[in-house]
This record gives C-alpha cells, structure tokens and sequence, in this order.
C-alpha cells in the first residue's frame, strides 16, 4: 500500500487535532475530487512499519483527540489488510482516542457481506472506526457549510454509538 500524506495536526477532517492518514488508490474517481492525485495505487510513500509507528508516536500526546483516514479510498481491497491492522494498533494503544474514517463507499451496501468491495477485513476495520462518513462526493450536491463532508448525499455514521 502507498500513502499520500500524514497530518500531523489535522483539524478539517473530525473533531478536535487529530492525525490524518491520505492513502492511496481510488476506483470512485469522483469528479470534483479535492485529492484526484491519490487516485492512484502508486501515488507518493510506500507504507512501512516505520510509517506505522510514526503514525502511532504523533497520536501519543493529549492534546491528540483522534485518528483520521482518508483517501485515495481506505476501502478499496487493496488497502484493507494494511489498514486493518493499523486500525487494531490504534485501538490497543489509544483506546481513549477516536478513529474517522472517509468513504466513496456506501456503509450499508458496499461494506456489508457480499457489498463491492467487502473483504475479510472490512468488518474488522469497521469495528475500529468510531465515525464513518460515507458516500461519493457529488460536484452537484458540494456545499461548503457542512461540517466534515462536501456534498449533501455524504452521511456521517456513528458506528460506535452502534457497538454499545
């Protein structure tokens, strides 16, 4: 897997200061897209074990309310096993911090059972994800009032609120 980008003191992408992982590779293409760059499988850094831990040393102080991963498209199969695993060391490490993740990919078609790009990781990855949103971003449907998506088709699931 290759990634993007890491912020390391992200506030755009959820609630509070936040680290942000942009992967890689995307097969929704949406046009209007903010990061048509990541669009690519091979765009920017390979991930490694060093990119991982670097990603696990910025979410250690407290001023660090969450975990962002973004795109490029976290779901895409390509991605999941790699991610999955990310998402299970956040989760030992920082139990306390919250983890958003954005999708192209609609929560209750595509990430389901037998859904486009459902693997034997999207469950897992799904069970660390507190905050999902989801949904292609639609140029037709862009409005720059909302809060942490770009157009109104886009939802905002809390899927930890679905654990309890």
């Amino acid at each position: 897997m290759y990634y993007g980008e890491i912020k390391k003191c992200d506030i755009a992408n959820g609630t509070g200061v936040r680290v942000s992982l942009f992967v890689s590779g995307c097969r929704n293409c949406c046009p209007g897209c903010f990061n048509k760059e990541t669009w690519d499988f091979q765009y920017g850094n390979p991930y490694t074990p060093e990119t991982e831990q670097e990603i696990l040393d910025l979410l250690k102080p407290d001023y660090i309310e969450g975990f962002s991963l973004l795109g490029g498209e976290p779901f895409e199969p390509e991605n999941q096993a790699v991610l999955e695993g990310l998402l299970k060391r956040i989760k030992e490490l920082y139990p306390e911090k919250n983890v958003w993740c954005y999708t192209g990919y609609q929560y209750d078609k595509d990430l389901k059972p037998g859904g486009k790009v459902y693997t034997k990781y999207t469950e897992e990855m799904l069970s660390c994800i507190d905050i999902l949103v989801d949904g292609r971003f639609l140029e037709e449907e862009k409005d720059i009032t909302l809060k942490f998506r770009g157009s109104r088709n886009q939802r905002i699931l809390e899927l930890g609120k679905e654990r309890e």
